[in-house]
């Protein structure tokens, strides 16, 4: 079930959190760059037509007195610390989605404030006096909505949450790849996206763009399958010396946080939000949910404590030219104690781990021995394959000497005319097999010169075996290889069959003789 959100978004936030820990004003032209590109600027830098996506060099080009600095995740972190903590004064349960936007239950709000609109004036005027930020507040069905509805400041009306989507464009979804892929197949807004079948989507698409797909119906898939976490995966520490540095709280966080994962990846769970408390030594006591919209992964969960820790150990107290002080985000010791709480987990279904774990001791262990064994018989003797380029599966998995580079012999991003279409076979054989095809009357099944089969295949016979029948084929598709060279040229047609007992095959055939290569699961 979709939950009424209340979502808070401080517009610009990395160029006001500039100017909040570095005192870079926000009036002027300021620009957040990362990976050379701009991902926020102040409203002066887009009256000179700085826009979001721009390179740096053709940003400088548009205004010369451009103030530019790199994206910082932790400085974002430490200046939107307060501003949670001022809503956290006027409602109860905040959750951060990321630095700049925190989100909570709208039912609470409306019942105590008379309304979700008075609620979200009270909120939004509140965090302005008290730390001197500008925000708007958006509320819909999900948070998915309710973060777009924010951008204009409005409140969608109940059950209005698939109609309100249904006319913005389809990048709202926020995925490059898959918005210009939809723009190209003639799909612009996000109804026209959720308008498609889902099956068809994630047939098409991947897992991925299902998840997006519901959300451009108004559907939040966050909440389903989420269960309250047994007590027995909160993961907790003390510290004897109190932690009130951050690299001492940053070392802190990765090896609790590593634990945290590696107890989750025990239960076959996956994190999707996140408690951190912290007790420091005068007792006062700390605590925030993160909120992630994929899965937190050991680096993640890392990631968030030291942000948090960060936060609450260097919090700003004072924001330049704000006239007054900021809610008391720094704790006046040092941290004793600190607790990691998976407060939403879900079932972990796609992903495995790794055939030794995903890090630690056991890791490090296989890799010596595997050392060890290349040291005695050869480097060849230790091998892993790797996916390159090719027409057929025998082509396309080569095997590299372990330790030494994974890199293809043939590149994968050609295009490969004549490739075969997916799925892959499961089994590659080693060396293929004689087999025949016939058809009803007993006679051998050939290709014409225009590829086109000279009667329709019935059954198959491998080596000695009985004839099985083929219930179903696709194909033929031809390969020409080296045709320039006479001596070296190769010819052959494949097909995908089918059988009557269950089993999928891909056959071959050149110069009259028919092989089976692979097996398909």
């Amino acid at each position: 079930m979709t939950v009424r959100t209340l979502l808070l978004w401080c517009p610009d936030w990395p160029v006001i959190a500039l100017e909040i820990v570095e005192g870079t004003p926000a009036a002027g032209p300021v620009a957040v760059l990362h990976a050379n590109r701009v991902i926020a600027c102040s409203p002066a830098a887009r009256a000179e037509g700085i826009r979001r996506g721009l390179r740096k060099r053709e940003a400088q080009s548009r205004c010369a007195a451009l103030v530019t600095a790199d994206y910082d995740p932790g400085r974002d972190t430490r200046a939107f610390e307060p501003v949670i903590a001022a809503v956290e004064e006027v409602v109860a349960g905040v959750e951060a989605i990321r630095p700049g936007a925190c989100a909570v239950a709208a039912r609470g709000p409306a019942r105590y404030f008379g309304g979700e609109e008075p609620a979200a004036e009270r909120i939004v005027e509140h965090v302005a006096q008290t730390c001197a930020v500008e925000s708007q507040i958006g509320i819909a069905d999900g948070v998915f909505a309710a973060g777009l509805a924010a951008r204009s400041g409005r409140v969608v009306p109940p059950g209005g949450t698939a109609r309100f989507l249904a006319g913005l464009p389809v990048e709202a979804i926020n995925r490059p790849a898959l918005t210009d892929l939809l723009r190209r197949l003639g799909i612009r807004t996000l109804g026209d996206f959720a308008a498609l079948p889902p099956g068809d989507v994630l047939a098409r698409f991947g897992f991925d763009a299902a998840l997006a797909h519901r959300l451009s119906a108004g559907q939040d898939h966050r909440p389903l399958a989420v269960r309250r976490p047994p007590p027995d995966l909160v993961v907790t520490e003390t510290y004897d010396e109190p932690l009130d540095r951050v690299d001492a709280a940053a070392f802190a966080a990765r090896s609790l946080a590593e634990r945290l994962h590696e107890m989750l990846t025990r239960y076959g769970l996956a994190c999707t939000r996140l408690g951190i408390e912290a007790v420091t030594e005068h007792g006062q006591e700390l605590h925030r949910t993160w909120r992630h919209d994929g899965l937190l992964t050991a680096g993640a969960i890392a990631d968030r404590v030291r942000w948090q820790l960060d936060g609450w150990l260097s919090g700003t107290n004072r924001r330049p030219g704000a006239g007054g002080p900021l809610p008391a985000a720094r704790p006046t010791s040092g941290i004793i104690r600190l607790r990691l709480i998976p407060d939403g987990v879900l079932a972990h279904l796609g992903q495995q781990p790794g055939l030794w774990g995903e890090a630690g001791e056991e890791r490090d262990r296989a890799h010596r021995a595997l050392h060890r064994v290349q040291g005695i018989l050869g480097p060849e003797a230790v091998v892993t394959a790797v996916l390159g380029g090719g027409r057929s599966p025998a082509d396309r998995a080569n095997l590299v000497p372990w330790g030494d580079e994974r890199v293809p012999a043939r590149p994968a991003g050609q295009p490969w005319p004549g490739r075969l279409p997916p799925p892959a076979p499961a089994v590659v054989l080693p060396a293929p097999l004689d087999a025949a095809v016939l058809d009803g009357t007993g006679e051998p099944v050939g290709v014409s010169a225009r590829l086109r089969l000279t009667a329709a295949p019935d059954r198959l016979v491998v080596g000695t075996a009985a004839p099985v029948s083929i219930t179903g084929w696709a194909g033929p598709w031809p390969v020409d290889e080296r045709w320039w060279a006479p001596a070296e040229a190769s010819r052959r047609a494949r097909f995908q069959v089918s059988l009557a007992d269950g089993t999928a095959l891909l056959l071959s055939l050149a110069g009259g003789r028919w092989l089976v290569e692979a097996i398909y699961d």
